[in-house]
Order: structure tokens, then sequence, then C-alpha cells
């Protein structure tokens, strides 16, 4: 598996945009800084908590986020991807949105399955059920509905996301916030990869799946495909639009995280998860260790 895909850094386009909606003599927050995002950035990458962005309008955010992934991709290289993220409405509510966001993966960030990762991999490192679908059609960006998704993707992965929301005070983070970390994109447990059938009947899995979260062999949290955003397909429908409006687009072999099927979870040294798909073919599943 090996995704291709290329991105335009649109950070001084978005900057200029957030600019043009602010009042001269605003006293409201901007685009973040250089210097802030490179704090930002020196505190991830030190995995201590940094300042919470604040503030922030959703233009500022995606221009914020923009200065963010360019400081990734100077270290990581192009994205392989994409994370959709808040596209569950328990999650939007916790973190006081209204609307999903994204964020750029690297191919540094995925892990095989049963790899075994630091509890501390983050300043605020969590574990959550989530699952990847891979681009194989450019028509993917046309698509408005699940079936039309289907029939440009040929794989669904099992997906244990291990996000890092990086900042001293993550209950205070908001959508426009969280797009400006990346949506705390960190690392990802990636299992085996199951073949897409373009048919209603497949589509009808993935809206009826249960998405079981177990901890060492007890089950702590469980979900449905249609948590997300009523079906977890249409994470790319909004996902695809939203690139759109940025200039972007998906390209054949871009990964997409659709979301969390589940509660986020603090993991603890030496403890075992599992992410475990009931209802699609072969009762997937993915695991990893802490340590």
């Amino acid at each position: 598996m090996t995704p291709r895909t290329s991105l335009r850094n649109p950070a001084a386009s978005l900057c200029l945009a957030a600019a043009a909606l602010l009042p001269l003599a605003s006293a409201q927050a901007a685009c973040m800084t250089d210097e802030q995002v490179g704090a930002l950035y020196a505190a991830y990458q030190a995995r201590t908590p940094a300042a919470n962005p604040e503030g922030l309008s959703t233009a500022d955010g995606e221009c914020s986020r923009a200065k963010f992934q360019a400081l990734l991709v100077k270290q990581l290289g192009a994205p392989v991807g994409y994370k959709a993220g808040l596209t569950n409405p328990a999650v939007q509510k916790r973190f006081n949105a209204d609307a999903p966001v994204w964020g750029t993966l690297h191919k540094a960030m995925l892990l095989p399955a049963d790899s075994t990762v630091e509890a501390g991999f983050g300043a605020r490192a969590l574990y959550e059920a989530d699952l990847l679908v891979r681009v194989s059609s450019a028509a993917i960006n046309q698509a408005t509905t699940p079936l039309q998704v289907l029939a440009a993707i040929d794989q669904v992965i099992p997906f244990i996301e291990l996000p890092d929301l990086v900042v001293q005070a993550p209950p205070k983070l908001n959508g426009a916030a969280i797009a400006a970390i990346n949506v705390g994109a960190r690392l990802g447990v990636v299992g085996t990869p199951v073949p897409v059938e373009a048919t209603p009947a497949f589509s009808d899995r993935l809206r009826d799946m249960e998405v079981l979260l177990m901890a060492d062999g007890a089950e702590v949290d469980r979900g449905k495909g249609s948590d997300v955003l009523e079906h977890p397909l249409n994470a790319v429908v909004w996902l695809a639009k939203d690139l759109a409006k940025q200039g972007l687009a998906l390209k054949p072999g871009d990964l997409v995280s659709l979301g969390s099927f589940s509660k986020l979870m603090p993991p603890k040294p030496g403890m075992a998860v599992q992410v475990i798909y009931q209802g699609l073919p072969g009762t997937p599943m993915v695991a990893a260790q802490f340590k």
C-alpha cells in the first residue's frame, strides 16, 4: 500500500481571506503568526503541551492549519491522505463545534498492525476506533452519496487512531483551534485492508456495522457506522467538498480517516487495545499495545 498525493500549500490565500473578513480595528484574533505556529510545532515535536490557540475564526483556523502543515511537510514529506475530524456529533458536542474539520496524514504517522507504541506518544495522547478508506478514482471528488464514494474507493482499512490534542487545555479547544493543530493527527495503527464491494449491500454493512473498542480484553466503548454523519462515507463526501473550496482534491492512492466511532480514551502503559468491526466481511479487527 503506497499511497500517492500532493498538497498545494494554501497558507497565503487563506490568510488573506481571513484578514479580509476582519474589520481593521477589530480586537479579534487572526491567523496565527509564524512565531505562534512555530512554537506550537516545537511543542508538538517535544511532546509537551502547547498554548491553546484562542479566538480563531474558521478562516483563521484554516490559515493556521496551512502553516502548521507546511512544517509537517518539511519534516515528514508530502501527505499520504487526510483525516476528517469532528464527524461524530458526540465529538462535535465535546468540542463545541457544529461542523467537521480536516487535517493531513503522513506516511510516518501510519504504523503496522500489532505495533507497540509508547503510552506517552504525545503531549495529550489518546486512542480511538476509526476507519480508513483508500481512494481509487478521482471521480470521488464529485461523489454526493455513499454509493458514489464506494465506486471510487478500493479498500476499507481497520484503524486505531492515536491522536494528540497537544495543547495545555484540550477542553477549551473548538473547531477552528482543532483545525489549527491539524486535527491532532499524530499516529495510527493500520490493519489488514478489506476489499470494497461497490454495492448497496456493502454500503448498508458500513452504515450498520458495530465498532467495538476493546482494552485488555474488555469492551470499553462501541459505536455504529451511522454515528459518523449518518453513514461513514458521508465523511468523504464532506471532505471532498471542503478540499475543493481550497483548490485541493483527493487523488488515487490517498487515504482518508473517517472519524471517531468511539470515545477518545487515554492510553496506559501495558495496555492492549483492539478495534473490531462487526458486520463487515470477515469481522476485521486491528490491535496495538502500549508500553
